[in-house]
This record gives structure tokens, sequence and C-alpha cells, in this order.
């Protein structure tokens, strides 16, 4: 496998601090509202990055979290009155109803930073023992980002390339409490608590964490000091990606992590999203337009660093696409049961043979960087070949095994291809066989009649070589 690594700009053959097992920690979303379709792709990405570890044999220990305590979270609680927990505790129900439909498997653990206080205050104890990080009057807590030799590595800026910017733009940075800071360029640890605000008792003052120290610490405590992966948004490479390393470096006194991997933007209809605009979506309008399946596939049609481009035109398009990959795993289904009983003949024993090979090619594609645009092409290339070596019959167990390396591949991408049975009501199943005889007596105004009441009813009947289907409308 290999990963192209942000810290190194380039792709690398991973391999693994103990063999056979990847830790893994991606940045999750703060909870203060329903997550927009920018905060899916990192979560579609790095669970298919998951799937496709194990699916090769590691066991992946998968570490996301959740910020639940942070500015937005707070004023959305102030503007309803109510606690800041709330709030979080809230969306993260609902992300977590969100994800379900995208079908994101749950980390193998989902930290909340407003339980991780200990080990946050314990780590700005270590930086400040250190001489990384000191404290002003009104209690805030500062990170000396200069003292820090390795700071810009990953995102490649260099401090005083970004002070002579800020200098050129006549501004100082953004901080807040300002008084008796050492350098613009640190950033906060600890801050005081503001009336109304959510605090916690610390060495310092009363107040909550930085935002950059949360998952530094909760990395160390569910992984270790150095962790194989760390991935995000390619948004967060710079400040939070960057302050996480001068962090935990300077904390622990070891690499943080050896591959950082940064899922690229996603764009509206070629625009940055914005409320403003007009064109701010969340994983629940989709829903509301398509099955969420729909977006997962859209989302794992470009490799993950390329930035992509949302729009209905490119939904309708993988809609279509996912179809016609169910489409070829419903007719298999069909055949598996329906089909020629006995053992595979000798030219589906061949066929068989080429469809493991197409697996092979999915495997070589997918090691490089996860490149599932090519691998959802290596399965289309099965449905094709599929469609093909069964238009004249198969016998079933031909068909079990072509539906089986279509469904491997699917589980792989988090892509659900074969629909669980559903069961109808009697009156309907009698409609259905009726309707059936009418044909074979040829009584086809009464076969028309029955679908039409059918479709009164909500069933849509699609007459096949395999014989009659049904769906709901």
């Amino acid at each position: 496998m290999k990963i192209y690594n942000t810290l190194t700009k380039r792709l690398e053959e991973f391999i693994p601090i103990n063999e056979g097992k990847i830790t893994m920690y991606v940045c999750g979303p703060t909870v203060y509202n329903l997550i927009h379709i920018g905060n899916a792709r990192p979560m579609i990405v790095f669970d298919t990055f998951r799937r496709y570890m194990t699916y090769r044999g590691y066991e992946v220990n998968y570490v996301s979290n959740f910020t639940d305590v942070d500015d937005k979270i707070i004023n959305a609680a102030n503007e309803e009155g109510v606690e800041a927990s709330e709030i979080s505790e809230r969306y993260i129900e609902e992300c977590r109803k969100d994800m379900k439909g995208l079908n994101v498997l749950p980390a193998t653990t989902h930290p909340q930073a407003t339980k991780e206080i200990p080990e946050m205050i314990d780590m700005i104890s270590t930086l400040e023992q250190k001489g990384y990080a000191y404290k002003v009057s009104d209690g805030t807590v500062y990170y000396r980002t200069r003292r820090f030799e390795g700071y810009g590595k990953l995102s490649g800026k260099n401090i005083d390339e970004l002070e002579s910017g800020h200098r050129s733009e006549g501004h100082a940075l953004k901080v807040s409490g300002t008084e008796g800071k050492e350098d613009d360029f640190d950033f906060v640890l600890w801050k005081p608590k503001k009336e109304g605000e959510p605090y916690w008792e610390s060495p310092w003052c009363e107040g909550r964490p930085g935002w950059h120290i949360e998952c530094s610490c909760m990395a160390k405590k569910y992984l270790g000091d150095t962790i194989d992966i760390h991935a995000g948004g390619e948004d967060l490479i710079f400040p939070h990606h960057e302050n996480e390393i001068a962090q935990s470096e300077a904390a622990n006194g070891v690499p943080f992590a050896h591959y950082w991997m940064h899922n690229g933007f996603l764009n509206i209809d070629n625009q940055k999203m914005s409320k403003s605009l007009g064109n701010f979506f969340t994983v629940r309008d989709i829903a509301a337009k398509y099955d969420l399946q729909v977006l997962r596939f859209f989302m794992l049609s470009a490799q993950y660093r390329s930035p992509l481009n949302f729009s209905d035109q490119l939904m309708e398009s993988a809609k279509a696409g996912l179809d016609r990959i169910k489409n070829a795993v419903s007719n298999l289904s069909d055949m598996e049961k329906n089909g020629m009983d006995g053992d595979m003949t000798d030219a589906e024993l061949e066929n068989i043979k080429r469809a493991e090979a197409e697996q092979e090619r999915f495997n070589e594609v997918m090691d490089n960087d996860l490149n599932t645009a090519d691998g959802i092409s290596v399965i289309f290339d099965l449905v094709k070949f599929a469609n093909t070596t069964t238009s004249n019959g198969a016998t079933k167990a031909y068909a079990k095994a072509l539906k089986d390396e279509m469904l491997k591949l699917g589980d792989v991408m988090g892509l659900i291809l074969e629909t669980k049975e559903e069961t109808l009501d009697e009156d309907i199943e009698r409609l259905i066989e009726e309707r059936q005889q009418a044909r074979k007596d040829k009584n086809f105004a009464r076969a028309d009649e029955i679908r039409d009441e059918l479709l009164a009813k909500g069933i849509q009947l699609k007459d096949t070589r395999e014989g009659v289907k049904w769906s709901r409308i």
C-alpha cells in the first residue's frame, strides 16, 4: 500500500509501527448543528480506507473525535437558552444517524473533548514545565510557537513568511487575550471562562481548552505517543494539524504521526460552499432527495486528494452508476434462485478465474493511495463481464460466485449493493400471482388492470427474462 504523505510531500510505502496493526486518528466534526456534505467527505474517505485495510488483513484501531466544546456550540446554546452540553449531545446523536445513513462504521473510539479535560491539563502542564507554554495575567496559557524548531513542516509554511504576510496586510493576527502575549504567532492552549460559558478548574484559571490541544491528547490516550496515520480534511493542515504536531512532539519527545492523509476540498457548482451563497447543504438535505448511498458513491468517484465538485447533474450521474451496479447484483440474485442446477460449466469456471483477476486489479488500484475512482471502474468492468457471460443464462453456482465477488468489493467501498428481501402483504402477493396467470391465459386486459391496481397501491411491476420483479414507488 502506498500513501501520499502530506508530511513528506511524496507517495510512500505504508509500513505500520506494529506489523498487521494500524493506529489511525481522524479529526471529527464540531457538533453545533447537523453535519454538512463537506463533513461527510472525510468520514466516507477514511472509513473506506479503514474498510480496505481491514479487508487486506490489518487490525485497525480507528479513533475519531467529537469536538463538543466550542464557540459555535456555546453560541447555539445561548440562542436556545440551554446548556452547551444539550446542544452537543443532540447533534452527536444526529451525526451518528447521518453516519449510519452513509454506512460509515462507528469508530473504535469516539472520544468527546469535554470528557478528556484532565488529559489536556496534564499535557499543557508538561508543555509549561518544558518551557513551551506560558501563562499571562488573565489566566490564558499560550504555546511558544517559535520554540518548536519543526513548526511548519506539515504545511510548508514558514513563520517569518507568515509574519511578513501579516505585516503587508497591515494587521496583526486575530487572537484573544493578547495582553502579555509574547508573540503574535503563539496559540492558545487554555482560555479563561466568559460569562455563560462552560468551564473547568485548572492550575491557571477556571476556563476551557483551546481547540488544538484536544486532538493531541485524545490521540495520545487512545492510540499512543506515536501513531501510524493522522487524517482529516485539507482545510485542517494549517493551523490545526500543524499545531497538533508542535504540541504533541514537544510534550512527548517523539514523532506524532508517521503518515498524514488529507482529502481535497468539496465545491458546490464550482463555488466554495457557503451559507451566504445559498449553496450550503447538510447531509440531511441530500437525504431528502437521494439515498445516502448515492452520496457515498459520488464521494468515492474521485481520488480522495482531488478537489470534488458537487452538483445535481453529477449526483444524478452517480445515482445512475450505482443503480447499474445494483441491477447487476439483483439479476445475479435472480439467477442464483432460478438458474440451472448443478456444478459450473467449464466455461463458467474459466470465467470465475477472470472475475477473480478483477479483484487483484481492484487491490492494485486501491493500493495506489486509495484510488477509489479506479476501484469503482473495476467494479463496473465486473458488472459488464457478469452481464455478458450470463446473457444466455447461467448455473446457480456461477451466478452466486459472480455476485459474491461484486458484494465483496462493494463492501470494501461501504456500498450496500444487495437489497434485503421484503415481504409483501398476502393480497398483494395474490394479485401478482393472478396477473401472472392472466398473462399465461393471454388475458392481457385483466393483466393490465391488475398492474394498474398494484400501481395505485405503490407497487411497480417489471417483467424480465428472470421473471416478474416488483419495487415500491
